[in-house]
């Protein structure tokens, strides 16, 4: 029954969307609901995975911290948790979602799309990887930098109970619970067409989350793991968006366009040798190997800002709250309904 209901559900949003969209619109959302009716028919509850004698060690021991996890964060914390992570679905694939995203070649502003319930966002998703590339050819057709990211997990924004995926568990235990700490922080709060406010709140409810569920779990060496690996996310965000910076003055300046290309790829060959430099710090540690041996553009760099841009901001907050998620939580509310401009200057964007 419960099934149906969300056929139904997720058809009735379909047709609405077909009313009101052109026909390339169209077969986007078509890809994009059928792609969510395909997962939500699949759920089975994580109960009864985990009760059930054949189910694999490794697949119950890692629901199981599934368990705590959203215990955790509906009794300490008071998140709204609901029926989110209570099921389990296997996609038989590595990612869920392949995103898209575009800049202009001399620019590190990323181009939108906007879709009628989460607003104005810096990428597109598609659950087939093929899709996601042949808009990726056109975008860089026109001239874009372009960047293709396989995504494990997305949140429904409380239109369906998320299960939890496959492509959630070859995570470790602190990014496994980082993750749906992450993924539950959209459920409290979500602010149509403003993507850096939204994941930068995620981020940092996530990790404030994640702090304290491995302090009062008194998992010291895990904790210690977890807090190691954030700094060293910070150092590389502040490298990154270092770099960012000499990229949007070197656009600004009065040269032409072989010129500004050549420029570039220096900027971006420095960016590359001062993280090999920085990596030198962190003890054979390798994050953000795969990030910085790839190609690296003004798609991808934006992809950084979007997560992370933020994050101090909302930081700060919470110590002006004395640590109360209570407060904060209230007075992020209170941000988000002011006007963008409004929001920027108290968040530090001016």
């Amino acid at each position: 029954m419960l099934r149906q209901f969300c056929f139904y559900r997720a058809l009735t949003v379909l047709l609405c969307f077909n009313l009101l969209c052109g026909c390339e619109s169209i077969g986007f959302y078509q890809q994009a609901l059928f792609g969510q009716i395909e997962i939500l028919i699949k759920r089975e509850p994580i109960q009864n995975i985990i009760r059930n004698a054949e189910t694999e060690p490794p697949l119950k021991e890692r629901l199981i911290l599934v368990e705590d996890v959203r215990a955790y964060a509906e009794n300490d914390l008071g998140f709204p948790v609901g029926n989110s992570y209570a099921t389990y679905v296997d996609t038989g694939r590595a990612f869920v979602v392949w995103n898209v995203f575009a800049a202009p070649e001399f620019s590190l502003d990323a181009i939108e799309w906007c879709f009628p319930i989460a607003g104005c966002v810096s990428y597109r998703g598609y659950f087939h990887r093929e899709r996601a590339e042949k808009l990726a050819t056109s975008l860089k057709a026109e001239g874009n930098d372009v960047f293709v990211g396989g995504v494990s997990a997305y949140s429904t924004l409380g239109w369906f109970s998320d299960p939890v995926l496959n492509t959630f568990l070859k995570r470790s235990e602190s990014k496994l619970a980082a993750l749906i700490f992450h993924e539950l922080a959209h459920k409290i709060l979500y602010l149509p067409g403003d993507s850096v406010f939204n994941e930068s709140f995620a981020t940092a409810v996530e990790n404030e989350a994640l702090r304290r569920w491995l302090n009062d779990k008194q998992r010291p060496r895990i904790y210690q793991q977890a807090i190691d690996e954030q700094r060293r996310r910070s150092e590389f965000v502040t490298l990154v968006d270092s770099y960012r910076s000499r990229l949007r003055s070197l656009y600004s300046q009065p040269l032409d366009d072989a010129e500004k290309r050549e420029r570039k790829q220096a900027v971006i060959q420095q960016l590359r040798e001062d993280y090999r430099v920085l990596k030198s710090k962190w003890y054979g540690h390798a994050d953000f190997d795969n990030w910085v041996s790839s190609e690296i553009n003004n798609a991808k760099i934006a992809t950084i800002s979007t997560y992370h841009k933020l994050v101090p901001a909302f930081n700060r907050l919470l110590r002006d709250s004395g640590g109360d998620l209570r407060i904060f939580l209230t007075k992020c509310k209170d941000l988000a309904s002011k006007e963008k401009a409004e929001r920027d200057r108290l968040l530090g964007l001016e």
